[in-house]
């Protein structure tokens, strides 16, 4: 097993792990991107994420697993932090180590940089990886609430602010 940092070539196979991560979360009508907007936010001007990809012995130059992940902030610590938006592997590949191995590689970065935590989100049904985030030694937080804002609901909310008040 191999696990390294995303190229620009690597885009259209991240974009089809992003697609069947969605398949297996049942949220696949959610996946509006595209690979143009990928290669723009993961490797243009104002990159603001990074992958990790994991590549198996049998399925060279075909990547079986990514982390998709970007610095955080904590105000309590005053340090940052890494926030994992997405880990996935296709699930002919799990049970080998593969997702460990990327979580470990991220914990890594994160001491190596002097940062505070590495967090993410799990959906409350899919108790395999629950299970296995906390075998890891991960912490649940269920008094924190996610708040999202997306589509109408954002574009209503940056356009609510009162015309008296200078936003700059």
């Amino acid at each position: 097993m191999q696990i390294r940092p995303a190229t620009p070539l690597d885009v259209p196979a991240i974009f089809e792990l992003i697609q069947a991560l969605a398949e297996y979360e049942q949220l696949s009508h959610l996946v509006t991107g595209s690979v143009a907007e990928l290669q723009q936010y993961l490797f243009g001007p104002e990159a603001v994420a990074t992958v990790l990809l994991a590549e198996v012995e049998e399925c060279p130059g075909s990547p079986v697993g990514f982390a998709l992940y970007f610095r955080n902030f904590s105000t309590f610590l005053t340090r940052p932090g890494i926030y994992l938006e997405d880990l996935f592997v296709l699930p002919e590949f799990r049970g080998r180590g593969i997702g460990k191995a990327l979580l470990v590689r991220l914990a890594q970065e994160a001491v190596a940089k002097g940062y505070g935590r590495l967090e993410w989100m799990v959906l409350d049904w899919n108790e395999p990886a629950i299970g296995f985030y906390k075998r890891l030694g991960a912490k649940q937080h269920p008094e924190w609430i996610l708040n999202r804002v997306t589509g109408a609901d954002l574009l209503a909310l940056a356009q609510s602010l009162d015309p008296e008040i200078n936003p700059n």
